[in-house]
């Protein structure tokens, strides 16, 4: 993963924002496994935001990069949130195991009634 396929800022409340691009398939696994447990084990913010918004596809290796990185951030303290998922992906991670509270601003999901 370059700095052209991802971007990383913080929000004024201290919240990091990690900002994929494009398809996450296996020659991208290394480097955000890397840019995810930096983030989570050593930065220690009090929420990771990852936007997916700009994801098309995702691999089943960097599913469970994102899956473990839920848990990780459990337990570290860190609240871990997947913004903006296409709705495909949102129904792979969560399948995966990735409870529903975590996705959030599904894309192209029907509203509750």
């Amino acid at each position: 993963m370059t700095a052209t396929t991802v971007d990383i800022g913080n929000q004024p409340d201290g919240t990091l924002v990690i900002r994929p691009h494009g398809s996450l398939d296996a020659s991208d696994a290394v480097e955000l496994r890397r840019t995810l447990v930096q983030a989570i084990r050593h930065t220690r913010p009090l929420r990771l935001i990852l936007d997916l918004g700009a994801v098309g596809e995702l691999d089943p290796i960097n599913l469970g990069t994102l899956v473990a990185a839920c848990h990780l951030g459990d337990d570290h303290q860190v609240a871990v949130f997947l913004d903006h998922p296409r709705a495909e992906i949102a129904a792979q991670l969560s399948t995966a195991g990735v409870p529903t509270h975590r996705l959030r601003h599904v894309a192209g999901a029907q509203p509750m009634r």
